[in-house]
């Protein structure tokens, strides 16, 4: 069985989101796959997504935190700038991060470890919404 379609995640600040329970609120589907895998595609070039720590939110704090000491904005050696100050440092961050996920799926459950959860990973100011693309590629449950 294939499954795909693409979700809109809004109103997201800068900074790193838990957005797990969006991804499977966008698909009920996944419940009747008996094992397979679900692939998620940011489709953009200024935000990521990762798997990461899904309890203490001082983690994802610490994460915005460190990217932007180690990624500034508005830095003299870029040229890249048209959007603004944060156009550059936002493709740095998320080729670094990256664009996709595989997560696999085993009796209608995603086979995420205890403390993992999904993450996007907002890297501009002023954006208010992302579009991923969620792919499912599984066996059906008898």
């Amino acid at each position: 069985m294939w499954l795909q379609k693409e979700i809109t995640i809004k109103n997201k600040n800068r900074g790193f989101h838990l957005i797990t329970n969006e991804v499977k609120n966008n698909i009920p589907e996944l419940s009747s796959i008996k094992i397979g895998i679900l692939h998620i595609f940011i489709k953009h070039s200024s935000a990521s997504i990762t798997i990461n720590e899904n309890s203490d939110k001082s983690v994802r704090k610490d994460f915005e935190s460190h990217f932007n000491e180690m990624i500034p904005d508005d830095s003299e050696n870029y040229t890249h700038i048209y959007e603004g100050p944060d156009d550059m440092s936002a493709h740095i961050k998320s080729s670094i991060l990256g664009n996709s996920l595989s997560i696999p799926i085993k009796n209608g459950q995603l086979r995420l470890g205890v403390w993992q959860g999904i993450y996007l990973c907002e890297h501009r100011n002023e954006i208010r919404q992302r579009k991923l693309i969620l792919t499912i590629n599984g066996q059906k449950l008898i």
